[in-house]
């Protein structure tokens, strides 16, 4: 079986690439690291219709992707099986994902190691897995979404910043402040809309009118 990850985390590609060696799923030679989802889409695209299998490790968070973008990859080569492995995803994405297509297994970050590799022995099989917590999660009743916006004035204008193609660093500078606040106001923006990444929270954006679309597309 191939394995292809699809995370910047480095102790994150080791740890899977351990686990996955050390279970028998692959050899060192057959694991694949891809820096972004064009890399993805090429190496699945490439290996996709091998006979040997195919299993991705995807930390969907990291990577200006969309779920209609990952379900059309999984439609086209159906063979292929995935490990969404993030520290949060947001309720509606698990729910489009896990319905969607049993080729989608979900499992987050900190996760038991048991738990970790119990999931990648499944997925690599082509059975869905789901940890605990999130069947938890997605069991629990849902609560009924602000109608207002949730974000602060602060967190506006850094989602404004964002959606202008304005990187971390170069907010960080225009607002004096630093990098980690941030990356910190960033990532409660993200759990805020009930978004995975960048992309989405642009969109965002753009419905709320906090960015004129005329701008945003100059």
């Amino acid at each position: 079986m191939k394995l292809i990850l699809c995370d910047n985390q480095e102790i994150t590609r080791w740890a899977i690439s351990e686990l996955a060696c050390k279970t028998g799923l692959c050899e060192e030679k057959d694991i694949l690291v891809v820096n972004n989802i064009h890399g993805l889409k090429r190496s699945v695209s490439e290996a996709g219709n091998e006979q040997n299998g195919l299993l991705v490790v995807f930390d969907y968070t990291q990577f200006n992707c969309t779920e209609d973008e990952l379900l059309l990859l999984s439609l086209r080569f159906p063979q292929v099986n995935y490990i969404l492995f993030s520290d949060q995803l947001s309720r509606y994405f698990l729910q489009r994902m896990i319905y969607s297509s049993t080729n989608f297994s979900v499992l987050l970050k900190d996760c038991s190691i048991d738990e970790t590799q119990n999931c990648l022995l499944k997925a690599a099989h082509g059975e869905q897995y789901v940890c605990q917590r999130v069947i938890g999660w997605l069991e629990s009743p849902e609560k009924a979404e602000n109608t207002h916006s949730p974000l602060t004035s602060t967190e506006r204008e850094i989602l404004k910043s964002l959606s202008m193609g304005r990187t971390t660093k170069e907010i960080a500078s225009e607002r004096c402040l630093s990098v980690y606040t941030i990356m910190t106001h960033r990532k409660n923006i993200f759990r805020k809309l009930g978004v995975n990444n960048a992309q989405e929270a642009i969109r965002y954006a753009l419905r709320a009118g906090i960015v004129d679309p005329m701008e945003y597309y100059i």
